[in-house]
């Protein structure tokens, strides 16, 4: 064969073998704050893909091709979620996404990803503008679920009347504090304070001080992470002895960090994956004990909640694939609206072309620390 015989038919054999290797694969793309504020959450949400990943590949995967899961770390800042979110899109070339919990870099990133014409799953609330909206699904439970939990646990567990409410400026937490200031007065409740704080603040003594100067009983968290501890800490330093702490939907080792220091007093938002020795016989038993098969040997000292909900995604884009017979982009989309109702190991997802929101009934538990273990508050 001479030179330029055999160069071409490297090329020819270039051409079609690419193409074969491409469609073997199902690239899903993840922006997570492995690092800052977000790693708690996000390295679960990572986790939770990744067992998704490998249960549905032992099925074939999605449609015939193996999933791959490309991740980038944003470090919790919506600047790096940008950059992460175009190199998998150019250079990855990813064919949806499924991000973790960083919603101003999820917001940052989505006007680009649209353009693309690729899904985005997300782990935050959607992003503002509409356009952007129809492309993206959120997997988080409405941030009213949360406050009703708590402030229906107030009203009729307790005395207290009046709260603080101690938040963080992301954008999740003022979309909370917001709500919070809104739904206290259905159920009787008087926000007396509202005190902010940054992620890393290493001291919320001072915000503490001023809700319970103005009569406030009990502090509602709005926020992720270790400053739960934090306030923890501060509210015992401070021998507020009375004083209630209730925390969002957390990482269990937060909460157990949290109720050794307040014990009772520490109360929290918890899905139904998170307190499974408490659930009844039925659909969402039997969803968060397959999930837990699979969660458990893995990482038998880890909370399951986050990653409970990354899986619940990977299963609903399979039930999504089913029905688009199709890995593009748009087709996927349309898909998503069209999957039926699916209870999941977190929640049940409830997705349509006018509701991009999944979770649309309420979830949440509260739950305690004791015996050493998170268990339901009675």
């Amino acid at each position: 064969m001479t030179v330029r015989n055999w160069c071409l038919a490297l090329a020819i054999g270039t051409m079609l073998s690419g193409p074969v290797q491409a469609e073997d694969t199902f690239k899903i793309g993840s922006s997570v704050g492995l690092t800052g504020y977000a790693a708690v959450i996000d390295r679960a949400w990572r986790d939770g893909l990744a067992i998704g990943a490998e249960v549905l590949n032992e099925k074939g995967g999605i449609l015939g091709q193996k999933i791959e899961i490309i991740t980038e770390d944003n470090h919790s800042q919506p600047q790096d979620a940008v950059v992460g979110y175009r190199k998998m899109i150019s250079s990855d070339e990813v064919n949806l996404f499924d991000s973790g919990c960083v919603s101003a870099g999820n917001f940052a990133a989505a006007s680009f990803v649209m353009q693309a014409k690729l899904p985005m799953y997300l782990c935050s609330i959607l992003p503002k503008r509409i356009n952007e909206q129809e492309w993206a699904f959120s997997f988080l439970a409405p941030p009213k679920y949360e406050m009703e939990s708590r402030y229906r646990y107030l009203k009729e567990k307790t005395s207290i009347r009046k709260i603080g409410l101690l938040y963080d400026p992301t954008p999740y937490a003022l979309m909370m504090k917001d709500l919070g200031v809104e739904l206290a007065k259905e159920y009787g409740l008087e926000v007396v304070a509202q005190e902010t704080y940054k992620a890393d603040d290493s001291d919320m003594t001072v915000q503490l001080g001023r809700i319970n100067a103005a009569g406030g009983g009990a502090v509602v968290k709005i926020g992720q992470g270790g400053s739960t501890v934090t306030a923890a800490k501060n509210i015992k330093q401070l021998g507020l002895d009375k004083m209630l702490l209730l925390s969002s939907n957390d990482d269990g080792s937060i909460f157990k960090q949290a109720g050794e220091v307040l014990s009772d007093r520490f109360l929290f938002v918890a899905p139904p994956v998170q307190l499974p020795k408490q659930l009844k016989a039925g659909p969402t038993k039997d969803a968060v004990e397959a999930f837990l098969k699979y969660w458990t040997p893995k990482y038998p000292d880890r909370d399951p909640t986050n990653s409970a909900r990354a899986f619940d995604s990977m299963m609903v884009l399979a039930k999504a694939a089913e029905i688009a017979k199709s890995t593009d982009g748009e087709a996927l989309r349309d898909a998503t609206e069209k999957v039926p109702s699916y209870t999941g190991a977190y929640a049940s997802f409830n997705f349509s072309h006018d509701q991009h929101v999944g979770i649309t009934e309420n979830p949440f538990l509260i739950g305690k620390y004791a015996g050493g273990e998170l268990v339901l508050a009675e």
